[in-house]
């Protein structure tokens, strides 16, 4: 955008801007394009003076009388540029557009579609509970005796359920009428997708709720059909296999959104039940501030001017379960990846052995080269990269 010739004396040409006030600041922006600002609410309603037509000099005028201040209208119109809220030269007025999928978004979020997703997930519950061999574990994932296809299978498979998992995120934001996006990307040879719901700042906090779970929603109802459909066929039956397969690497995404010291679904959760904005870095730095007092050392100097009084408040508290979620990261470890990896060396072990075949020899030699050859080649990169 072309920034715009500013007249103090002449209205200005704004786009259609959003405003939220929640407690003691106001969200405005533009949801068109999801770019916000917070602002305190004196400053909110001079940007709403300028909206309705009056010109900057009138403004600062109306402001003064208001509040009893003076305000420095040049530095004002200088955030407004930088939030690309003004009308730029050669540029039009964003014009309100339909957000797309929001009839999916309702239909998906919609109270019998809730209901039917309670049943999936209460139902998969149950079965695991009642039905033996039904509850996920870590001897799930080799449903078959070729660690390759195991470990492509469950690659590739989890594709479509970590498009549902995102997918999930984005429908729910627009349902609301959010232009959240979801995009594909790559990490390495990993394939992500990614959401976006920046406009989510500009809706009632109760609302926002939803959408921050849709996620985790997503997955407890995978893991429910997955259980559902092994009972059906049968825990030892192929398909059932599979499916259980499958449900164990979505119990690990679910026991995942608990490592607080992550920015998970749950950790956005908990900044927007309790109105937080960083509690991640403020918590992870009184963290270390406590670790270096217990160890009695000199540690890096940490700012805490800069931290907001709220994440400061909720970080006192907060910062045991960071403790917790890395007790909870060795939980799972030792309870699913080290039962899991145990087990895949026990079998290359076997392959390798006296009664080796040609087969189970080259599988397991392709099964350590998929493995292993991702980290070795990542180590690479990051050498290069330190040296250049």
């Amino acid at each position: 955008m072309t920034a715009p010739a500013l007249d103090p004396d002449r209205p200005l040409a704004l786009h259609p801007l959003t405003f939220h006030a929640d407690g003691d600041e106001v969200t405005v922006g533009r949801a068109d394009i999801g770019l916000f600002g917070v602002f305190p609410p004196d400053g909110a309603e001079l940007l709403r003076k300028l909206a309705e037509g009056l010109t900057p000099n009138a403004a600062a005028a109306w402001y003064a009388d208001e509040y009893g201040e003076t305000v420095d209208i040049g530095e004002f119109l200088e955030i407004l540029v930088e939030f690309e809220m003004l009308v730029g030269d050669g540029e039009v007025v964003a014009a309100a557009v339909p957000v797309r999928w929001r009839g999916l978004g309702r239909a998906l979020f919609s109270p019998v579609a809730l209901a039917v997703y309670a049943v999936v997930i209460l139902g998969g519950l149950a079965v695991m509970i009642a039905v033996p061999g039904a509850a996920p574990h870590a001897r799930n994932m080799f449903f078959t005796e070729s660690l390759v296809v195991v470990q492509l299978a469950l690659f590739f498979g989890q594709v479509p359920m970590l498009l549902a998992h995102e997918s999930f995120h984005a429908l729910a934001g627009r349902r609301l009428g959010i232009n959240s996006s979801l995009s594909v990307g790559r990490r390495f040879y990993f394939l992500v997708f990614e959401t976006k719901m920046d406009g989510l700042v500009a809706v009632p906090r109760k609302q926002r709720y939803l959408p921050i779970l849709a996620g985790l929603l997503a997955d407890g109802v995978v893991l429910g059909l997955c259980a559902l459909l092994a009972a059906a066929v049968g825990v030892g039956h192929p398909i059932g296999r599979v499916a259980l397969a499958f449900a164990f690497v979505t119990l690990l995404r679910v026991v995942w959104q608990f490592y607080f010291f992550l920015r998970t679904d749950l950790y956005y959760l908990v900044c927007t039940v309790l109105g937080c904005n960083d509690l991640q870095t403020v918590a992870g730095q009184l963290l270390r501030l406590k670790v270096d007092r217990l160890l009695r050392r000199a540690g890096t100097p940490v700012d805490e001017s800069s931290w907001h009084p709220r994440d400061r408040e909720v970080a006192r508290w907060y910062v045991w379960l960071l403790v917790a979620g890395y007790a909870f990261l060795t939980l799972s470890a030792l309870f699913a990846l080290v039962p899991a990896v145990a087990y895949a060396v026990g079998i290359i072990a076997g392959r390798l052995g006296g009664d080796a075949t040609v087969l189970g020899v080259l599988d397991a030699v392709v099964f350590l080269v998929l493995t292993i050859g991702p980290v070795i080649a990542a180590a690479v990169l990051a050498r290069r990269s330190r040296r250049a």
